[in-house]
């Protein structure tokens, strides 16, 4: 591990390979070196202008789709998709349902293939790593790359504590004291306050807006770079919709946030840019107050003025 915790270890290499990625983004016009490296990146990268006084503010990673397809067995789903999400920024994925939106999220860190029959083809990159090298560990990936799903998945029979600390002690992010790095991410999530003296208790017994809050604290204890959020407030009510909003808000100050949403309204809210799906194809991408106002699309704008989807 580099000091300050940001090395992402995504294939057995040799420590000689663990500055790689620093070396990458430091002079884009270098060549890169053959064979598989570590995701890394260094102190000496300036953060970008989004990052604010946080103390734990970092610069993220960016995230690329080059040519992405995405299949359940014949069927394709995502055609084709060019995509970059840009580091620290929130970017908010809206389409009718169907339109490949969440098959296109779990392709970024590998979840799509755990469906019987499902692949993907294309290049996801983060920054200039693509994930789907063979060399790549896929649980290291998954790590890096965070997922926060529609409906919350504490695991039920583990406490509020243990749930934080699951990835932890999986990972091999062990030392230390546990019990700062669970308060430090449940402080992250907002949620210390509100469970501080229960840590024993069962995560299931929280509320449904807790409980994301404790789902996101348990992908933000192993220090990802980027969170995948799919739906994340769609089951729950508007108090904690708003817990989870202004949440986002803060953690793109550390990580590269990707959210996929129903709700135009929360998209406008959250969202440094929008993207629209349609058909399994990106149709555009923008600012997102450009996206809601003077889409380049007719069909962007007959689907965020609400003539269909």
């Amino acid at each position: 591990m580099t000091p300050d915790g940001r090395t992402q270890e995504l294939t057995g290499m040799d420590p000689e390979s663990s500055s790689e990625l620093g070396r990458q983004r430091q002079d884009r016009s270098s060549e890169a070196t053959s064979g598989p490296h570590r995701i890394t990146t260094t102190a000496t990268i300036s953060p970008p202008a989004t990052i604010g006084t946080d103390p734990q503010a970092k610069p993220a990673l960016n995230v690329k789709l080059e040519q992405l397809r995405a299949f359940y067995g014949n069927s394709e789903q995502v055609k084709g998709i060019d995509l970059e999400f840009r580091a620290n920024e929130v970017t908010a994925i809206i389409g009718p349902s169907g339109c490949g939106k969440s098959t296109m999220v779990r392709c970024i860190n590998r979840m799509h293939e755990e469906i019987p029959g499902a692949r993907a083809e294309g290049r996801v990159l983060l920054e200039d790593f693509d994930v789907y090298d063979p060399s790549v560990d896929v649980v290291a990936v998954r790590r890096a790359v965070g997922m926060v799903f529609q409906k919350p998945n504490p695991f039920p029979t583990m406490s509020i504590f243990d749930n934080v600390a699951a990835g932890l002690r999986l990972s091999a992010k062990r030392g230390g004291d546990m019990r700062a790095k669970v308060e430090a991410a449940l402080r992250s999530a907002g949620l210390w306050d509100e469970v501080a003296d229960r840590l024993d208790a069962p995560g299931a017994g929280l509320s449904g807006g807790q409980q994301q809050r404790l789902c996101i604290a348990r992908s933000l204890a192993v220090d990802p770079e980027v969170i995948l959020m799919d739906e994340p407030c769609s089951a729950l009510d508007p108090i904690a919709t708003l817990k989870i909003e202004e949440l986002i808000d803060r953690l793109k100050q550390r990580v590269t946030i990707v959210i996929v949403t129903h709700n135009m309204q929360q998209a406008a809210r959250v969202a440094d840019r929008t993207a629209f799906m349609l058909g399994g194809e990106l149709v555009e991408i923008g600012p997102t107050q450009e996206i809601f106002t003077k889409p380049n699309d007719s069909r962007t704008e007959e689907y965020v003025t609400g003539k269909f989807g």
